[in-house]
């Protein structure tokens, strides 16, 4: 018999409270090579065209894996909804136009419309997801509310952009309406229409879609960065900028994750409730505003999509930590496991679940706050 002591599991690279998102660092790569080496004159004109085309297509995508069902039987959860709702489209705008003070001293005027545009994007799906699982809240209702806060920013995140943002969002013009109309919502329409065909191939091959997504997100990104390099536009921020923009976007979330919780408190709801409105109240979506920042700023678009990709970085490390202690509270409830299952099937059909830039992959449960050994969130 051998005396050598069993190998034990491997301890991981990183800290589990620290989740680095792999696609955040294809999206820094892919702002590097822009640098380097940006697309102009008949190049550019080709990334252009190819960017308008990955947009319709992003959008055709999440409307053709959108499912109605689960949406339609959340309705009755009216509350929690209007709840998660007026965070992301009424009490995120206020703040940030509450930031309009910051501009010059802290601020530069493009930084703060980038700034205001973080403020108005939908919520995320599948972040919401993981994390409420992770922390053992309302999984259906994280689902529900992020699906609902992605159909209604559809409209809503264009129209306040417009709004509040005037030219620096290319002002509300016919043209501008034209544009979203059809690099947006008409994708997204063909989609719904086509679900009843192409639902099933989507479901099938999830995971290679899944990589297309990302390719044409990684495809808008350089394109408006190429673009932005070559208009000048980077010799506006300094180091010291991007740090002050940094402790702004701190701020904000502190103070989203605190009103989510203690708003959602003393409203009434309980302890399931209130971590999905915290979940799903608090973060703003890469995979829906990257898209659309590249329709509403074209040129701008470079710096208008940076406060963007900072704070989603910054959502999953500081919501990792707080849902895994979530997770240890007291009060927390041991799921049945059919319990689990059926709240992982629900999240694997929301189209989240293949247009993963915006999170870990939803995991399942396995004991008390602790996702499955292969899920990104354990990593």
């Amino acid at each position: 018999m051998s005396s050598r002591t069993p190998p034990g599991p491997r301890r991981p690279l990183l800290p589990s409270w620290l989740p680095v998102d792999p696609y955040i660092l294809a999206l820094l790569g892919t702002v590097g090579l822009a640098a380097l080496l940006p697309a102009s004159g008949a190049a550019a004109t080709v990334a252009s065209g190819a960017s308008t085309g990955a947009v319709a297509l992003l959008f055709f995508l999440y409307g053709a894996r959108l499912s109605t069902r689960e949406a339609l039987d959340g309705l009755r959860h009216w509350r929690l909804h209007g709840t998660v709702l007026a965070c992301t489209f009424v009490i995120f705008p206020l703040l940030g136009l509450a930031a309009r003070g910051l501009v010059p001293t802290v601020l530069t005027p493009d930084l703060y419309s980038g700034f205001l545009f973080l403020c108005l994007v939908p919520s995320t799906i599948q972040s919401s997801i993981a994390f409420t699982s992770i922390a053992r809240g309302n999984v259906p209702a994280a689902i529900c509310a992020g699906s609902f806060s992605s159909l209604a920013g559809m409209v809503v995140t264009p129209l306040l952009a417009a709004f509040l943002l005037g030219s620096s969002a290319g002002g509300f013009s016919a043209d501008s309406a034209v544009k979203i109309v059809l690099q947006l919502l008409v994708p997204f329409l063909a989609g719904q229409l086509l679900r009843r065909w192409v639902g099933g191939f989507l479901v099938r091959h999830k995971k290679v879609l899944g990589y297309v997504d990302r390719g044409s997100i990684l495809l808008v990104v350089y394109t408006a960065f190429s673009e932005g390099m070559n208009r000048g536009v980077w010799h506006l921020v300094t180091p010291a900028r991007l740090g002050l923009l940094l402790v702004v976007e701190a701020v904000l979330l502190a103070v989203m994750l605190t009103l989510t919780w203690y708003g959602a408190g003393r409203l009434g709801f309980g302890r399931e409730d209130r971590i999905a409105i915290q979940f799903a109240g608090s973060k703003k979506s890469l995979a829906a505003g990257l898209p659309m920042a590249s329709v509403l700023f074209g040129a701008h678009a470079s710096l208008a999509v940076l406060p963007l990709m900072l704070f989603h970085q910054m959502q999953l490390m500081v919501c990792a930590v707080i849902a895994r202690r979530r997770a240890r509270d007291p009060e927390a409830a041991v799921e049945p496991v059919a319990q689990t299952a059926a709240a992982a099937a629900v999240a694997a059909a929301t189209p989240a679940a293949s247009a993963a830039p915006d999170a870990p992959t939803a995991p399942v449960v396995t004991g008390p706050g602790r996702p499955s050994p292969g899920s990104p969130a354990a990593r």
